[in-house]
């Protein structure tokens, strides 16, 4: 399988040194994934005959960029060369997430579909915006449309959702669907701190950005909940669609009330079809031992599906992080071959 990558962050990093450390496990399986182009938003690199994973690595590791990679085995590219060529089984798209206009990714994922080339993508953008009419393309051209990276990561919500619950009607979505608030909410509970100080020890960690305003006000969640419901219910909704409220007016004292009474605070998207009528919102709840997120702890996430005929499922975990993130695209890639 000859696959491409577009968009080169520290997830396609970690797809690539996963690539090379899961050698050993995908010859067993029977899939040889050989890498033939990396392109980010600068430069591209290509080699025919794929690409060196054990150099390349050895040379990231040493913080060398990909214009650095140019000898006699690396060919200058870019994204229109790649589908000129047309030498690739499938694409995956790594591009920064644009919840306003899906951009550059869009592009790149229309393309592919279009010259019948399979995309993995961890881009939220495109497939929050226009997931149906692009798995349509992807049927039209009899290729595959994989979204699991932009759910939860290691956590198999797109999955869940569609293989398991084939064929019952979903008609609740439930999910802490971001591990930053989580790991902040359970941090402030245990450690009786305020949100300000819970913040900043999750930035000290790494695990909330410099700017957490994506995380903490809500948004991350109401993104993923909206990919997973108009795949899920069949929906065409918009991220404006959602009543969003995040975590960053919780107080001590909010923290304090919930243990006194043996209740927790979870940041919950949720979506219920009422008879057609489809609502959604992200918000803080106030959770007791009876809720299957009450043990959702730390970076962990947890999704739950109630449907019309296969009655109520939860799934929770999933490990965190860009190596996490590009284990769930190469559950993707695996899945295409399966």
């Amino acid at each position: 399988m000859n696959i491409g990558i577009v968009g080169f962050g520290g997830v396609g990093k970690a797809f690539v040194k996963l690539l090379y450390d899961k050698k050993n496990y995908l010859e067993k399986i029977g899939l040889d994934i050989n890498l033939l182009y990396i392109i980010n938003s600068t430069v591209g690199i290509y080699n025919p005959e794929g690409i060196n994973l054990k150099n390349l690595i050895e040379n990231l590791d040493l913080n060398k960029k990909l214009d650095e990679f140019y000898a006699s085995k690396y060919i200058n590219t870019n994204f229109n060369k790649m589908i000129e060529i047309k030498d690739i089984d499938t694409l995956i798209v790594m591009t920064p997430t644009n919840k306003e206009t899906g951009q550059p990714g869009l592009s790149y994922i229309k393309q592919a579909l279009e010259n019948k080339i399979n995309v993995v993508t961890a881009d939220k953008g495109p497939v929050m915006l226009a997931y149906k009419k692009l798995n349509e393309l992807a049927i039209k051209n009899n290729v595959q449309f994989k979204i699991g990276c932009t759910c939860g990561g290691a956590l198999p919500t797109v999955n869940t959702g569609t293989i398991d619950m084939a064929g019952a009607d979903i008609l609740s979505i439930e999910g802490i669907l971001n591990g930053t608030t989580n790991f902040i909410l359970e941090h402030m509970e245990n450690n009786m701190v305020s949100y300000h100080e819970a913040l900043l020890e999750a930035q000290r960690l790494g695990i909330a950005e410099t700017n957490p305003s994506l995380d903490v006000e809500g948004w991350d969640t109401a993104i993923k909940l909206l990919i997973l419901t108009n795949v899920l219910m069949n929906q065409e909704k918009k991220l404006s669609d959602i009543a969003v409220k995040g975590i960053t007016s919780l107080s001590l004292n909010d923290i304090e009330e919930a243990k006194r009474e043996n209740m927790k605070y979870k940041l919950i998207g949720k979506t219920t079809n009422d008879n057609g009528n489809i609502h959604m919102s992200v918000n803080l709840e106030k959770i007791d031992i009876s809720h299957p997120f009450y043990i959702v702890n730390s970076k962990n996430k947890g999704v739950r599906y109630i449907s019309d005929t296969l009655g109520d499922l939860t799934i929770m975990g999933g490990a965190s992080g860009v190596r996490a993130a590009s284990a769930s695209i190469l559950r993707d890639i695996i899945n295409i071959n399966c």
